[in-house]
């Protein structure tokens, strides 16, 4: 069964020409993806989108997978779902356009195929190339055309689509869920099932109405979490022992190691009266939700808590194009991205400068770019004290050496390979100081010490730019990408549409390639 191609004319013809010119002041990309739909998707990207479908087995003849393409931009376009593209393409006009049906009174592909065309569009990482292809038109065009980039990145929350419970719902919802997997497993009923468990809390609206107590009185939530324990490791032990086999093999073992899971990261002996607590603090990757194992507690800032992810891009600052983007979990630094991020960056061409934010400055991107001599901008971190901070004092990395403001100098040293470098002044160097006030506090019985970060040339550096209003308008440079990831956020919501990080990196991208349809239908305007 050959893959079928789409297309559709260049020249518009009648009808086209009347919806275009009911464009001119409102929904002009409809126009510019017709116009430059040709372009978008020529021969060569249509034969990539085609080898998704290669040498896999389909039911039904698919449709064009660059007509499915498009679809997909005009959702995040109008951020529609698989059931409203549907219909859009069979009464919207503007979308009939687009999509080369003019006629169709008949939907021309299903909510399946948008499913299925999605599901292809991830395996191969065919995203990226979509928002790729955008970059390229814009180099096509005219709006884009650096072969040496000047880059910016930003990251802003992402809430999950999915709920977050606390410790009591938590393991609430994961003991329910292996009453699920063991009621399809063995085709018995879940009320059976917990009955033969001898559980008492499971099977109402949720745990906490079924607990139905004070919840003001630490005594008793102390007796609720232990009869909830109780009820976790009665299930627990009524698996293993009737369902031996079941047990060792998905998907009843994943559900038995989501409940432990949870048990483990929330639940820690109690120091005071025996028995368990819930833990002091939260654990390290902390799972927040049962329906999205990739959602987690994270800040954007100390006032800002995030539930869900991050969002991160990288633009172009010339132009305003956005060359890459990601979706990782909330509580990952935003340095981590650059995972994701710097391989796609580099993909399009060789990056001669870097604007970031300062929670990116721990990554070695900008590292690496400092040492090769290009330039990387970001606001430093700036201790506030009233005493001497790291930037009151000159670094000689060369040599090796720090110098105090009174003029002293200390060799800068690491005693052992995982331990950061430092520079430590002689204690009597230091007592004898005519600056001791300004430098240590009265109850210092040592010299000072100055810990330096892995990129402290890079900051040291970076401190320098901050003081000249030369350096201060660079810096200012980066509003590029603040304001572009301003639109996206804007076009997307704050809330994910899908479960998990691979999916909304998925979305996050479609809609960045819109973002740069309507920056280069601007710039050609």
């Amino acid at each position: 069964m050959s893959i079928p191609r789409w297309s559709p004319p260049v020249e518009l013809n009648a009808r086209e020409q009347f919806v275009v010119s009911r464009l001119k002041r409102t929904g002009k990309l409809y126009v510019f993806l017709r116009e430059h739909r040709h372009e978008l998707f020529d021969a060569s990207f249509q034969a990539e989108l085609e080898a998704m479908y290669c040498g896999a087995p389909y039911g039904t003849a698919p449709r064009p997978p660059a007509m499915l393409a498009m679809v997909t931009l005009l959702q995040a376009y109008q951020q529609a779902s698989d059931a409203a593209a549907v219909e859009n393409a069979v009464l919207d006009r503007r979308w009939q356009m687009v999509l080369d049906c003019m006629e169709a009174e008949e939907p021309l592909f299903s909510q399946g195929a948008l499913v299925e065309f999605r599901r292809r569009l991830i395996e191969h990482d065919m995203d990226r190339r979509l928002l790729e292809r955008t970059v390229e038109l814009a180099k096509q065009t005219g709006s884009f055309g650096h072969k040496a980039l000047r880059v910016a990145l930003d990251s802003a929350p992402l809430w999950g689509a999915r709920r977050v419970e606390d410790t009591f719902n938590l393991i609430g919802h994961a003991m329910e869920v292996v009453v699920e997997c063991v009621a399809a497993v063995t085709e018995v009923r879940p009320e059976e099932i917990r009955r033969q468990a001898g559980t008492k809390l499971l099977g109402h609206s949720s745990v906490k109405a079924a607990l139905d107590i004070d919840w003001d009185d630490k005594a008793e939530q102390q007796h609720a979490l232990e009869r909830l324990l109780d009820d976790a490791a009665a299930l627990r032990a009524w698996v293993t022992k009737n369902l031996e086999w079941e047990a060792k093999a998905p998907p009843v073992k994943e559900a038995l190691d989501l409940l432990a899971l949870v048990i483990q990261q929330d639940i820690e002996p109690d120091p005071d009266g025996g028995g368990s607590r819930i833990r002091r603090g939260t654990a390290k990757d902390r799972r927040i939700s049962i329906e999205d194992q990739e959602m987690r507690h994270g800040r954007k800032s100390k006032s800002r808590p995030i539930n869900g992810f991050k969002r991160h891009i990288a633009t172009d600052i010339g132009s305003g194009i956005i060359l890459a983007a990601t979706v990782r979990p909330a509580n990952e630094k935003e340095f981590m991205a650059e995972d994701d991020i710097r391989p796609d960056v580099e993909r399009l061409g060789q990056v001669t400068e870097l604007h970031i934010d300062r929670g990116y400055l721990s990554g070695s991107w900008a590292r690496e770019l400092h040492e090769q001599g290009h330039p990387v901008l970001s606001k430093p971190w700036s201790g506030q004290s009233d005493r001497f901070g790291k930037a009151d004092f000159h670094f000689d990395f060369d040599a090796a050496t720090a110098t105090c403001p009174a003029g002293q100098t200390a060799p800068i040293r690491r005693t052992k390979p995982e331990r950061p470098a430092r520079a430590t002044f002689a204690t009597a160097t230091c007592r004898n100081c005519d600056r001791r006030s300004d430098c240590l506090s009265p109850k210092a019985h040592s010299g000072r010490c100055l810990t330096l970060h892995e990129a402290e040339p890079l900051l040291q550096t970076l401190r320098q730019i901050r003081k000249t209003p030369e350096g201060r308008e660079k810096l200012r440079e980066r509003v590029v990408v603040e304001h572009r990831l301003a639109h996206v956020c804007s076009r997307q919501g704050p809330r994910a549409r899908y479960v998990g990080t691979r999916k909304n990196t998925f979305d996050m991208r479609r809609t960045a390639a819109v973002e740069n349809l309507h920056g280069i239908q601007r710039m050609a305007a």
